[in-house]
């Protein structure tokens, strides 16, 4: 048998709204750990030609050493 004990997503969004709303969504799910929100820009020649927010969920959904939750992802397109 196998469990899934935890998973790392990261996301680029492009608003700190946007980021704030994936969290909040996160939190309600239960199954947040910790989580990190991080400006990033792309500059060219000194000026700011691209921004975005990278937001990084680790979600845990049992423990490892007595697990009790078996767990199935499923990823799709949007």
């Amino acid at each position: 048998m196998k469990y899934l004990i935890d998973t790392t997503e990261i996301y680029r969004v492009d608003s700190e709204a946007e980021a704030d709303q994936l969290l909040e969504t996160a939190k309600v799910s239960g199954v947040l750990n910790k989580y990190s929100c991080v400006y990033k820009e792309r500059k060219q020649k000194g000026e700011i030609i691209d921004s975005w927010y990278r937001v990084t969920l680790n979600k845990k959904f049992t423990d490892e050493k007595d697990p009790t939750t078996q767990i199935t992802i499923s990823y799709t397109e949007e």
